[in-house]
């Protein structure tokens, strides 16, 4: 497929010796990876990313959170698109491989039903993550890199473990309803295209600074989308817990033991033997047994410790 002026097409490759040039610690995407770790961690381990990973996402709450993700990436292609000729954006412009407006707009008319744009509203933190890109779109493009840079590259990482949990933990069709978002049709090898935009960063003409401006506006990126999360978390405490749908609930060891899963499998004779997970919560608080497993946790940690030396 031929790439139009100011638009890479399918995998618009660069040649083959950018892509396979060894990387310099002065290299952008060096940099954004090095510069931007500390905020990589923190987003990562968010109260709200901690509890997806987890499964424990209440589908409200993942509405919204996609309404949220709706305006943040209409903004930033609307601006990408404005820009798409600025030289800074040219290299970087997929628009059939990466742009996430349309299918995000698939899933809020899944979640909220065709009449979706009457429903739904910006928050007060998206609302700013929105200003912030539209405000560089129109006064320093350049830094939408940085933006684009911290969603895409984890839309296409760490977004696709979100996919698998957000279809399991809320019982979402097989057939992509409510997360066509994580769905990247036209890109066929995420960690060839991955490679392929870090090599693109690295081709960008920018003076020193101009990458320093670049990364210190992806650690705002990040901050932003950390902002998103502590905004949903404040919102999901107000939310009642929902009933899975699918199945019996993972007993926890308390309550009604017709919802544990290992009496419902093994009916009335199980309450004689007992449910595994009684026995292993009984064998864990005894003191003889935590005093083991702490002596077991410190070796390890003396372990790694060790080969870290």
């Amino acid at each position: 497929m031929s790439a139009t002026p100011g638009e890479n097409g399918l995998y618009g490759a660069a040649p083959r010796e950018q892509e396979d040039q060894p990387l310099r610690p002065t290299d952008l995407s060096e940099l954004l990876k090095e510069g931007t770790k500390e905020s990589h961690e923190k987003a990562e381990n968010t109260k709200f990313v901690k509890d997806f990973l987890k499964g424990r996402i209440k589908r409200e709450l993942f509405k919204l959170a996609t309404g949220a993700l709706y305006y943040t990436y209409s903004a930033l292609e609307e601006e990408l698109d404005r820009n798409k000729g600025n030289p800074a954006i040219t290299a970087l412009y997929f628009p059939q491989e990466l742009h996430r407006a349309e299918a995000l707009k698939k899933d809020v008319a899944y979640f909220y039903g065709e009449d979706w744009e009457d429903t739904i509203q910006c928050s007060e933190a998206a609302q700013a993550y929105v200003d912030r890109i539209h405000h560089l779109g129109r006064h320093k493009p350049e830094l939408l890199v940085a933006h684009a840079y911290t969603r895409y590259m984890g839309d296409l990482s760490g977004g696709q473990v979100l996919k698998k949990v957000a279809q399991r933990a809320l019982h979402l069709p097989s057939t992509g309803e409510g997360i066509q978002f994580y769905l990247f049709d036209n890109v066929t090898n995420a960690q060839q295209f991955k490679q392929l935009y870090r090599a693109r960063l690295n081709t960008l003409e920018l003076s020193d600074e101009a990458k320093k401006s670049i990364v210190e506006e992806a650690n705002k990126a990040f901050q932003f989308n950390m902002n998103v999360f502590e905004e949903l978390d404040k919102i999901g405490a107000t939310i009642p817990d929902e009933p899975q749908e699918d199945g019996l609930p993972v007993h926890d060891g308390k309550g009604d033991t017709r919802k544990c899963p290992y009496y419902a499998a093994k009916g009335e004779c199980a309450v004689a033997s007992g449910c595994p997970l009684h026995a292993a919560m009984a064998l864990t608080g005894r003191p003889e047994v935590k005093a083991m497993l702490a002596a077991f946790a410190a070796a390890i940690v003396a372990t790694i410790a060790w080969y870290l030396m």
